[in-house]
């Protein structure tokens, strides 16, 4: 593929669904000669700078319709990433993510209620907050959250169900005090 780094022989471009602008395609089928140095400097910047954005965006909408938003940590990372240069690592990972994940024989709402369970197992509660929140996003149900945080107290002990149990009271509805 051009030398191109690939996960099951797709491209991290064509995972992020990210493709060349018209300007791109038009630039591609001239020859060297035809653009002047200085034209190919300015148009190679302009198209950069547009890709990355363009490719960054195309991450972020990958978290929204997984889970809803654009968690904090990936915002953060996609900074460091766009300043540094290291915007194809963040494609990357997303590429395994979607991978593994989002082509989960398991389905978008088992996946996430796994990720919230392990997530607790680990006591990383924010990121356990984000999996209940995106398996919310993706068909859970509160009794669903329940049932992960109380496989954990017999998997991860009583501070992976307490962890649990918090999460669920913030995702409460206001009016959900009791059983219906």
């Amino acid at each position: 593929m051009n030398g191109e780094r690939t996960i099951a022989g797709r491209t991290a471009a064509e995972h992020s669904g990210t493709e060349r602008s018209e300007a791109q395609r038009a630039a591609a089928g001239r020859s060297g000669t035809e653009r002047s140095e200085a034209e190919r400097s300015a148009a190679g910047r302009s198209e950069a700078e547009r890709s990355e954005a363009e490719r960054s965006e195309a991450l972020r909408e990958r978290y929204r319709s997984t889970l809803g938003a654009v968690p904090p940590a990936v915002e953060d990372r996609l900074r460091v990433a766009l300043a540094f240069g290291r915007l194809p690592t963040e494609e990357a990972f997303t590429v395994l993510r979607d991978i593994v994940l989002a082509d989960s024989p398991l389905g978008d709402r088992v996946q996430q209620l796994v990720h919230f369970g392990q997530l607790l197992a680990l006591g990383r509660a924010e990121p356990a907050r984000i999996h209940a929140r995106g398996a919310l996003h993706a068909g859970a149900g509160i009794a669903d959250l329940i049932g992960v945080a109380e496989t954990a107290l017999i998997t991860s002990g009583t501070p992976s169900y307490a962890l649990g149990l918090e999460i669920v009271v913030e995702l409460l509805p206001d009016d959900h005090d009791r059983v219906a």
